[in-house]
């Protein structure tokens, strides 16, 4: 099936479908759950850093001012 064809039929652009073939070609249905899982997990953890790093921030403030 030609590219542009599969393109039209899932409502994609020729290059997200190059962008995502370059990302995902060559991987399994459950390596690609996987990949987005911890990907998933990544953006919580940094997340929690940042609001623990401004928590950080504001604490050393207030105690600087004393």
């Amino acid at each position: 099936m030609p590219t542009a064809e599969v393109c039209r039929k899932h409502g994609l652009s020729q290059g997200t479908f190059y962008k995502y073939k370059s990302k995902y070609g060559g991987m399994e249905v459950s390596d690609v759950a996987k990949l987005r899982a911890m990907e998933d997990e990544n953006a919580r953890l940094k997340r929690l850093l940042a609001d623990t790093m401004l928590d950080n921030a504001v604490l050393k403030d207030l105690l600087g001012k004393n």
